[in-house]
């Protein structure tokens, strides 16, 4: 899809997707970062990182979706399927709610990109298998850890039956691939509106609110931006702004997207659907 194509469904300029990273590391694992300012020696466990990350899945998660429910929005919830195995009320609890389940492979230090074909084609089941059990919800969006593919993942996706990955920031809009023959689309992660930035960058944790708002101005400028749709990621990690501080002003980001007429807040499989959609009808 092109910026000269259609606009989002009932003629909206711009599609915002709230993305909820919902993650975990493998067993002897840490993340490679965490509030701490001071590194431990290399080879040392950092249990304190893992004890922050484990935020998201016991507590995090459920604020975040109180704070969707509050609003009537909906998610897409990149999910490691590990959490399915470690906590599976939360994974069932967003099912429950209505949003999105997204494969997150098996956990954060599982890669695609590390893996042989068999082992990644391996890893894409287990990760289905476990989510789609767990959650009763069918499965059709990956997004790999930090969106690093291997150069077979989007083929193993298309082939396993996905209709969307994430896994490219090559573009603003979302398109289609055709891998083998088979069709799946490609949606752009855009990282602008993003925890990270106040957790590895330093930003107030307000920024995300300004930094959307900022967003939406300079999207309906024509002056700014080319006529035709506009796609806006809010992505926020449960471990991160799933705490209080976070949580509050990424409800003020969520309140501003639904109260927007010339919106359409959308998970990234009613995008994908979407962009399917007007493929056929262009054909």
């Amino acid at each position: 899809m092109k910026p000269s194509a259609r606009l989002w469904p009932g003629n909206k300029r711009i599609a915002v997707c709230f993305n909820v990273c919902l993650e975990a590391w493998s067993d002897g694992k840490a993340p490679g970062i965490s509030p701490m300012g001071n590194p431990l020696p290399p080879g040392v466990l950092d249990n304190t990182a893992i004890s922050w990350a484990e935020y998201g899945p016991r507590r995090g998660i459920y604020r975040l979706l109180e704070g969707f429910a509050r609003h009537g929005a909906k998610a897409s919830v990149m999910t490691n399927a590990i959490i399915a195995e470690r906590h599976p009320d939360a994974v069932k609890a967003v099912a429950a709610a209505g949003h999105e389940i997204v494969s997150h492979s098996y956990a954060m230090d599982v890669m695609p990109v590390m893996m042989k074909e068999d082992e990644e084609r391996a890893n894409i089941k287990r990760c289905t298998d476990l989510l789609q059990n767990v959650s009763g919800q069918t499965v059709k969006g990956w997004l790999s850890p930090r969106a690093t593919p291997s150069a077979n993942t989007a083929r193993l996706l298309a082939e396993a039956g996905y209709v969307w990955h994430g896994d490219t920031l090559a573009d603003d809009l979302p398109w289609v691939e055709i891998c083998n023959g088979k069709k799946i689309v490609a949606i752009p992660l855009s990282t602008d509106v993003n925890d990270m930035r106040s957790m590895k960058d330093g930003a107030p944790v307000n920024a995300i609110v300004s930094t959307f708002e900022e967003q939406l101005i300079r999207l309906r400028d024509p002056a700014q931006y080319e006529s035709g749709p506009a796609q806006v990621d809010c992505t926020v990690h449960a471990h991160i702004f799933g705490r209080p501080h976070g949580a509050y002003y990424f409800q003020r980001v969520v309140e501003m997207a639904m109260k927007s007429p010339d919106v359409w807040v959308a998970t990234r499989l009613e995008i994908a659907q979407h962009v399917m959609g007007m493929e056929r009808s262009n054909a």
